[in-house]
């Protein structure tokens, strides 16, 4: 077995997908989820982005069918995350209003992560190494901030935690471990970007919503695409089997290989 089809295997990406089918399946496994945790529902964070608004659109389709079964209300959380002033965040509100979503709330996180990142500079010049956090640094601090803060939320209001992680982003290990990876269910987690791209279409997501480059929005011009110097148009070929350049293989498989780490569980001895 080749290493593609291995990585194919383990993340359990169709080379073609029924996009009807894979979102029956989807609202069908997030329904169960909600009724086998005794919960009252879901909550997304929603960041302007593809993904979310896809699982947005899945989550509210799930807790909508709930609340007509069984005649008790079920509720999708959307959750908006801005650092400060986000520049797109019409997009989440646009998102949340394409899929009717009637809970929503914004939690701007910019003064709780600058603190963070001031007493780790505390830390650092404790250490005798007095320096600013990193700019990558600052980005993790973010994910794991906005986590906490859906944690909070979703503790008291018993919701579970939905996340948008899929395989175009677990080949390449595009998230922080047990930060924005730490999440109670993944609906999107064996599709490939160009398939979240395909449920998008069908689901409604806001054509704006669909022209945007994807970017994690961790600093100001950031793209998926322009960090890690894969884009996804081969990286969902890869996941289909397909043939692509040598160049743009070696660098995805090398990418796979060096964050395998942040694809299993904590390890123990």
């Amino acid at each position: 077995m080749s290493l593609q089809q291995e990585i194919i295997a383990k993340l359990g990406v169709k080379p073609q997908i029924d996009v009807q089918e894979e979102i029956r399946k989807r609202v069908d496994f997030l329904k169960k989820s909600v009724v086998d945790a005794h919960l009252s529902g879901l909550l997304i964070a929603i960041s302007g982005g593809i993904d979310s608004a896809v699982a947005a659109g899945l989550c509210k389709t799930a807790t909508d069918e709930l609340t007509k079964e069984t005649g008790r209300e079920y509720i999708t959380l959307g959750v908006f995350q801005p650092y400060g002033t986000q520049k797109d965040i019409s997009d989440s509100y646009a998102v949340a209003e394409a899929f009717q979503l009637t809970h929503k709330v914004e939690t701007n996180i910019e003064q709780s992560v600058d603190e963070i990142a001031l007493e780790v500079e505390y830390g650092f010049k404790n250490l005798g190494i007095p320096r600013h956090v990193s700019k990558e640094g600052k980005g993790n601090i973010m994910a794991r901030t906005r986590m906490v803060v859906q944690y909070a939320l979703a503790f008291d209001l018993r919701l579970l935690v939905v996340g948008t992680d899929h395989a175009s982003e677990a080949i390449t290990g595009f998230f922080t471990k047990y930060g924005d990876g730490a999440v109670d269910v993944t609906p999107l987690s064996t599709l490939n970007k160009r398939q979240v791209r395909q449920l998008a279409s069908e689901l409604g997501v806001p054509q704006s919503v669909l022209d945007k480059a994807p970017t994690a929005g961790l600093w100001e011009g950031q793209t998926d695409e322009g960090e890690l110097g894969i884009t996804y148009e081969d990286n969902s070929d890869y996941l289909e089997g397909k043939e692509i350049d040598p160049a743009a293989r070696e660098k995805l498989e090398r990418q796979y290989l060096r964050t395998e780490h942040k694809r299993v569980p904590i390890p123990g001895v």
